[in-house]
């Protein structure tokens, strides 16, 4: 899944935006609010979570959450803060935040508050995806074939959770770069294709039993029955 982080205290950045992505996570950074507002605003469709800290310069994190969802861009956000108080709290959420942590903070509960977002979008999600006899745990970080554990790198069960929480849809090669990998990527390189191989042969994908299914010319669907 990819996150977004509008943080300006460099070395904070760096071991969150590090930590997240060993745990699977595509992360985008930027330091400078007014960057981070324009940024968010035309692409915040790439994310599933949007982490912004609440002192940054040239603007503040309580306003770009406003701007948000003063345009109706519902995309979870969780608030960095140093503040501690009831008050300061009341306000985040009551200017459209759907989280917040308080600084200093631990990785581990970050990646708790993340995932437990993720849960909550328009429609609510399951803990546990469960596709056919596809089973997959994001807080665990394990997956099932059959009841049977699947070894994955990191970037493999990324993919899997995505398709899995789009089971029968038709994905196309830059929507899932969007969503699982940074913006770094060049979209024009086969890196999706290369991934998908490997997690195909990983789930034994033959004829008589496909997972995800090429969709010619568009990108590929993952089956519901398998």
């Amino acid at each position: 899944m990819r996150v977004f982080i509008a943080e300006d205290e460099e070395k904070l950045a760096k071991t969150t935006k590090q930590g997240l992505e060993r745990a699977g996570f595509a992360v985008d950074h930027l330091a400078n609010g007014g960057e981070a507002a324009e940024h968010i605003i035309i692409h915040h469709k790439s994310y599933d979570v949007i982490i912004l800290d609440l002192m940054l310069p040239m603007r503040s994190g309580l306003d770009i959450c406003k701007v948000m969802r003063e345009r109706e861009i519902t995309t979870p956000v969780l608030i960095l803060t140093g503040k501690n108080s009831t008050t300061d709290k009341v306000l985040l959420l009551n200017a459209g935040a759907d989280d917040y942590l308080t600084k200093p903070f631990s990785l581990s509960e970050l990646i708790a508050r993340i995932q437990a977002l993720m849960r909550r979008p328009k429609v609510t999600l399951q803990a546990e995806l469960v596709v056919g006899a596809l089973r997959l745990n994001p807080g665990t970080h394990k997956a099932f074939l059959d009841e049977k554990e699947i070894k994955l790198t990191t970037k493999e069960f990324s993919l899997l959770e995505f398709f899995m929480r789009h089971p029968d849809q038709i994905l196309d090669r830059e929507h899932i770069l969007d969503h699982v990998w940074d913006y770094n990527f060049n979209s024009f390189s086969n890196v999706v294709d290369v991934h998908v191989k490997n997690l195909r042969k990983k789930l034994g994908q033959s004829l008589e039993r496909i997972f995800i299914e090429t969709v010619e010319g568009v990108g590929y669907r993952m089956v519901s029955l398998t």
